[in-house]
């Protein structure tokens, strides 16, 4: 018999789900080597990336100065296909 003082409730649990968080905007970025030149690294960012030669030029300086440079950002699927040339070229690249 239930008592009519008290009200009992059933609680639901509800599954909360988290979506990852999506980039919308992910980024190329260029490592340092000791193995490619300053105009092979100027080059391939104009060729690639569409970078003016002195924008490129100061992406190649901060790589040899700071280690790295994001050299172009955007969508992943656009992203990929130039990382895998800055690779097939000998150049150390990710998307981040």
């Amino acid at each position: 018999m239930k008592n009519p003082f008290f009200h009992y409730e059933t609680e639901t649990e509800e599954l909360v789900l988290t979506e990852e968080r999506v980039k919308e905007q992910n980024e190329i970025i260029l490592w340092n080597d000791d193995v490619n030149t300053f105009q092979f690294v100027i080059e391939t960012l104009v060729e690639l990336c569409h970078h003016t030669p002195e924008q490129a030029e100061q992406c190649a300086f901060l790589v040899h100065y700071t280690g790295k440079c994001s050299v172009k950002k955007g969508e992943y699927a656009k992203l990929c296909p130039v990382c895998e040339a800055f690779l097939d070229r000998g150049l150390s690249a990710t998307i981040e």
